[in-house]
């Protein structure tokens, strides 16, 4: 079976979602104050290494880890709804970029899968 990675269209998509999710995620007053101090080119290189080594693709992620680098959010109050709306946010850019609800659910258990990391519990 080919990966999430492959089946969702590969470093093309993968770069497409980030851009747009970040896009929804600027324009979300939910959690856009979360992402006004950072250099958004360098967070978006990022996600899209993360993303593509979470998803099944090459590894080229070289951040920190998830618990480290999300620590200084966690004390400005970052939270489950602020997580619950980075997953809608990433859920609709994958959706708006024609991937199939069944492969969105899984890119969801993945995300879901380090809540607590980035959550810092």
């Amino acid at each position: 079976m080919s990966t999430l990675f492959e089946r969702i269209g590969g470093e093309k998509a993968i770069d497409a979602a980030v851009d747009l999710f970040y896009k929804k995620v600027m324009a979300d007053n939910r959690i856009n104050r979360f992402f006004k101090d950072i250099n958004l080119i360098k967070q978006s290189q990022k996600l899209k290494a993360f993303l593509a080594y979470a998803f099944g693709g090459p590894n080229k992620y070289t951040g920190r880890p998830l618990r480290e680098a999300h620590a200084m959010l966690v004390k400005k109050g970052l939270n489950d709804s602020h997580f619950n709306a980075v997953l809608e946010n990433l859920g609709n850019s994958l959706k708006e970029l024609g991937v199939s609800e069944d492969l969105i659910e899984e890119a969801a258990k993945i995300a879901e899968s380090v809540r607590n990391e980035v959550l810092n519990k």
